[in-house]
């Protein structure tokens, strides 16, 4: 049996499989490396997204994908289960950060699980929060992505509290947020319905999915948005923007008020939408 070459990483071998010699990697960019392969059919889109995503990852931070201040769903300590049951079951969150006397007073977690034991109970009178809620983890606004996956990995946490430099609450992030930045959208059970990309919030008001089409946009709000340059209202936000804008930032297109509520390093994901006065 030959010996194996234990001083030769196997990586190298794969990637020498992979790129072949006349790829030039030397004179080439890992990107455009990773664009030549895929033209050369080595790799497949989805592959290609993937391993971009992975190094962005390591260039963004975890106030780029975090779920802002304004926009978080918590739980007050001193709340009864009653009056907060229909809260959780509203929101459809797995996880709660659970407050004091105000967002930048986390007292822990609450797991939407660990209240279900309590629900079968006749009596309720006995419940105090405190007693099932698990300790926050808390990272800087600065906090790199792979860190932060790393992080999520060894201490098994799904959530996180973002804090800004002077130690105020910024907002929170979830190991789904991170792993979207490298694969894309995770959908579940839980998200926006594909027949719901436009949901009323009130009569101004509205929650549009980035990829709703130009003319079910057109159709829904009587407008007339051109849909030759542009399929979706996520591409026009974009093109208005000059950039893909991040969370919490506002553009006004034709007197529409567009601000971002959801964005990957890919593409706007969901809006809010505030219609002109009429």
């Amino acid at each position: 049996m030959a010996e194996i070459d234990e001083k030769r990483p196997r990586w190298r071998e794969w990637l020498n499989d992979l790129f072949p010699p006349e790829l030039d990697a030397e004179h080439l960019g890992f990107q455009d490396l990773l664009r030549e392969a895929a033209a050369r059919e080595l790799l497949n889109s989805d592959a290609l997204n993937i391993i971009y995503g992975a190094l962005q990852v390591a260039d963004m931070r975890a106030r780029d994908i975090m779920i802002p201040r304004s926009q978080m769903a918590s739980v007050n300590v001193d709340a009864r289960l009653e009056e907060f049951l229909p809260f959780v079951i509203e929101q459809k969150h797995s996880r709660f950060p659970v407050i004091g006397d105000d967002l930048d007073d986390v007292k822990g977690i609450l797991h939407a699980k660990d209240i279900l034991p309590w629900t079968l109970e006749d009596d309720w009178d006995d419940f105090d929060i405190k007693d099932i809620i698990r300790t926050a983890s808390v990272v800087p606004e600065s906090k790199r992505l792979n860190d932060l996956l790393q992080e999520f990995r060894s201490t098994r946490n799904h959530m996180a509290i973002v804090i800004d430099e002077y130690g105020h609450v910024s907002g929170v992030v979830t190991i789904e947020d991170v792993l979207e930045q490298i694969v894309g959208d995770i959908e579940d059970e839980h998200d926006i319905d594909d027949d719901s990309f436009i949901k009323e919030l009130d009569e101004r008001s509205f929650t549009v999915k980035g990829i709703t089409t130009i003319e079910d946009f057109n159709e829904y709000f009587d407008t007339h948005f051109d849909a030759e340059q542009f399929d979706t209202i996520g591409g026009i936000v974009a093109k208005e923007f000059g950039y893909l804008p991040k969370r919490e930032e506002t553009v006004v297109v034709e007197g529409f008020v567009f601000k971002v509520l959801n964005a990957d390093s890919r593409r706007i994901r969901l809006l809010h939408l505030t219609c002109p006065r009429s």
